[in-house]
Formats: C-alpha cells, structure tokens, sequence
C-alpha cells in the first residue's frame, strides 16, 4: 500500500479510542499523515489524550451542524497545512429516544436531526475540502456506513434511514467532484463497540449473530477497519470512487 508521507488529512467524529474514525486515523499516522482531528463538546478531553499519540497534529471544535464551525475548522487547515490531501467523515447522531420508541413514531425533528447531522454533513465537509484538495491535484473523502442502510435491524430505526441517504450522497457527491480528481466511498463495517453502538439497545445480540453467520465466523475490530479506511484514502485505491466497501467478515453475503 502506498504510505502518507507529506500527506494532510482530516479526521471528524473521533468519540474515543473505539471510535472507527480514531482506528483510521491510527492507521494513516502511521504511515506519515500530518493530521487535523476535530472535536465536538464534551469529547475534547478524550481528543486531546489520544492526539499525544501523534505527530504534532492540530485539534480542532468541530460541529457538524453548524456551517460556521465547519468553515473555520478548513480556514484553520488551509493556513497550517496549505492544502488538504484526506477527510475522514465519522459523524453520527439520532437522538436515543428515536432508537428505542417504535419506527412508525420517528419524530419530525428526530428525523431531520439525524438526516442533519449523519448524512448533509458529509455534503458540507466536501465543500469545505474541495478548494484544499484542488490546490493538491485532488484528494479522498471517506464516511463511514452500517448493512442497517439496506436491511431492518433492531433498535436502528432512523439511523438506518439516515445511512441510506449517506450511501445514496456518496454516489452523488462522487459524480459531482469526480472531474477534479477527488474520490468519495464508504466503508460499511460490521458492528463494533463504538459509543455510537451503545446506545443501541439488544447491540450485544447483534454481535452474536454476526459471529454465528458471518463467513468468517468472527466479528470484526476496529483496527481491520482502519486498514480498510488507509487502503481507500490511498494512492491504492485512487481508481476506486462511488464504492461502498463491505468489511464484516463477510455478514453481507449471506442468507441465512
């Protein structure tokens, strides 16, 4: 796989070290990425500690529900990077009580908060990122998916609705940006811990029936993921754009 070295990337939605945005960052770091990591409210201590792991990166506020805060986050790159090779969109939110109550009461705003926050972000992430990658020759932009976009699972609800309009502005944002030279996929990945997973009630279940159906007979970590995510984000897959890549052991395939 090709390295990162004198390349700059953009991390959103980093909770904490099980996050699969911390597993992908972990894994282009390695390999020489200067990063840029954002953080949001309550998350900034746990941001902070993880990025004394890393080279000299640079840690910023980030909502992705306010356009301002995006604008500044890609002002603040552009002056300390110069440019923008990477973005990694991990943003994710559907209130708790839209995860637990029955689908058929989804509340409006539960709604638009999760579509908000979980897909059009990675519409205003791009934008922001397009005038950075240009002036590089252009660039990758990486969101992250869950098998609950195409198919019910329990307790996901609105999220999964959320993630199929994520899938679906891959595809657009893909077309759109393809002429100058920048990429943008998904990774769908199997469940894993995460903070986001906890809230979802019955998760461990899920877990179960994965490691019972998958091929692989196994789950998969966060760490496989971040291999995925670099793989993608590299000049390996610089022919690979509108793809949702399926890492979950296999679950996908199967039936029964």
């Amino acid at each position: 796989m090709s390295d990162f070295a004198g390349k700059t990337g953009l991390i959103v939605g980093v909770a904490n070290k099980r996050s699969i945005a911390w597993a992908i960052a972990q894994a282009t770091a390695r390999r020489g990425a200067r990063l840029a990591i954002t953080f949001q409210g309550r998350f900034e201590e746990h941001v902070h500690e993880l990025a004394e792991g890393l080279d000299s990166p640079l840690i910023l506020p980030c909502d992705v529900s306010n356009d301002s805060e995006i604008d500044a986050v890609f002002a603040k790159v552009g002056a300390e990077f110069g440019g923008l090779d990477f973005v990694v969109h991990g943003a994710a939110f559907a209130p708790r009580d839209e995860l637990s109550a029955p689908f058929a009461n989804t509340s409006r705003e539960g709604f638009r908060t999760a579509l908000d926050i979980s897909a059009y972000s990675l519409i205003a992430l791009t934008r922001g990122a397009m005038p950075l990658m240009e002036s590089r020759g252009g660039g990758s932009v990486l969101t992250l998916t869950y098998l609950g976009s195409e198919r019910v699972f329990p307790n996901y609800n609105v999220m999964g609705v959320a993630k199929a309009a994520l899938e679906s502005t891959v595809r657009y944002l893909a077309a759109d940006v393809g002429p100058k030279n920048i990429r943008v996929n998904a990774i769908s990945a199997g469940p894993i811990k995460t903070l986001a997973a906890a809230g979802i009630s019955g998760f461990s279940s899920i877990l179960n029936v994965y490691r019972e159906r998958a091929p692989l007979r196994r789950n998969v970590e966060a760490a496989e993921v971040g291999e995925a995510g670099a793989f993608l984000l590299s000049d390996a897959g610089k022919a690979i754009t509108g793809e949702v890549l399926m890492v979950d052991a296999g679950f996908h395939a199967t039936g029964m």
